[in-house]
């Protein structure tokens, strides 16, 4: 089996690069489900039904997020200080309302309240919540005002958070058929030389 080539995403232009939205989604490409706050986690100490709170991950740093586009299939990544970046790009920018479902639907009434980045693993905030921070991940908590989008976290229909946004680095995509094309014409060249 091919090795997938890996694409770190970085920030070019803090004014057009990073994050414009956090979508709820069935299925995050970070693999890591939001917790839920409710009743059944009191022992956890944490916020119970009523304050209707989600809390995960956005991005966990140099996790591998497979992506295909184009026909091409390959892995992007963030480092710490990317990721570090973004949530202070997303903040800066106050999108802390732009909450879509699925990538595809803006609800109203979604915040998010809390953004941190886990600078240390052992005394994080995160802990509370067991989501099992490492270190460099950026976890966002969100309030839920919106019945809809509520009972449908309560059901299931939405498992963790997947980000929105412009990163440099998709650039460097290639693929062995791009390479295998170069390395035709570069001999095609040669030969004409010859």
């Amino acid at each position: 089996m091919e090795k997938l080539q890996e694409i770190e995403l970085t920030i070019k232009d803090e004014n057009e690069d990073g994050v414009f939205a956090i979508s709820l989604v069935d299925r995050p490409a970070i693999e890591e489900n939001f917790i839920q706050l409710s009743k059944q986690q009191i022992e956890l100490k944490v916020i119970n039904e009523e304050k209707r709170i989600v809390v995960g991950f956005a991005l966990i740093p140099e996790k591998r997020i497979f992506r295909e586009m184009n026909g091409k299939q390959f892995n992007v990544f963030f480092t710490k200080e990317t990721i570090a970046k973004t949530a202070e790009l997303y903040m800066k920018k106050l999108n802390l309302n732009n909450v879509t479902t699925e990538h595809e639907k803006e609800v109203n009434g979604v915040s998010v309240i809390e953004s941190w980045i886990v600078e240390d693993k052992k005394h994080d905030k995160s802990n509370i919540y067991n989501l099992g921070a490492k270190g460099g991940e950026w976890v966002v908590m969100m309030k839920v005002y919106n019945e809809d989008v509520y009972q449908e976290i309560k059901s299931g229909k939405y498992h963790g958070f997947s980000i929105e946004g412009v990163f440099d680095g998709m650039d460097n995509l290639s693929s062995k058929q791009d390479t295998d094309e170069e390395l035709i014409n570069e001999i095609k060249d040669f030969l004409k030389t010859i």
